[in-house]
């Protein structure tokens, strides 16, 4: 990962595409617990989630801004490190996600909405809490303009916040849980591979050209 990430801030056009990448993930997963709302009985921690997620992607979005690229103003996949495994990550993970408590909990509907809102967020901010603190250090090594700090801080409250409303759904949730880490970890297994080679191609057409 760390030698990749070097690969990526040492290029600003693979640096911007990688944020781009992050920032879409972001902010799909704002619109997804957006989503999971119910009408009425919507939490301020649930709306404090999705309105912090669309603030990385806008964040993340604005970094870009201190390289010195053109064209990555939207989501396009072209515009994007992995593009169609980055789109496809997120929505992959809550689709098993709600296959595995549909079978284990019997749940449908809002419920069912609600419960993969918790899991799903929870397997996110762990990955997010391993991610953000190994780019930092890159960019800090790389003295980049870029930073992710806030991000990090922000990340780390979203983490415990999940946990205490995992504790009050279920008092088992953590073997549930782990079953949901394991689903995300295969996931982004692959989406990583995707990355590299999608770094090790366009390196490549970089050499080829110069």
């Amino acid at each position: 990962m760390n030698q990749t990430l070097r690969l990526i801030i040492a290029n600003p056009e693979l640096h911007a595409g990688w944020l781009n990448s992050l920032s879409f993930m972001e902010n799909a997963g704002a619109r997804k617990i957006s989503a999971c709302e119910d009408e009425c009985m919507t939490g301020i921690i649930q709306l404090k989630h999705a309105a912090e997620e669309h603030r990385h992607a806008f964040y993340l979005k604005k970094q870009i801004g201190k390289l010195d690229v053109s064209g990555f103003q939207f989501y396009e996949e072209a515009s994007m490190l992995a593009g169609k495994a980055s789109k496809q990550y997120l929505h992959r993970l809550d689709i098993q996600v709600c296959r595995y408590l549909k079978s284990e909990f019997q749940l449908s509907g809002q419920e069912l909405k609600y419960a993969a809102y918790l899991f799903v967020t929870y397997a996110i901010e762990v990955r997010a809490d391993a991610l953000y603190p190994i780019y930092q250090e890159e960019l800090s090594a790389a003295q980049s303009k870029v930073m992710v700090k806030s991000i990090i801080l922000e990340e780390e409250g979203h983490l415990e916040e999940m946990i205490s409303q995992l504790n009050d759904f279920h008092p088992d949730w953590e073997s549930y849980a782990n079953e949901v880490l394991m689903m995300e970890d295969k996931l982004f297994s692959d989406w990583l591979v995707a990355i590299v080679k999608d770094v090790e191609s366009k390196t490549k057409n970089v050499e080829s050209i110069a």
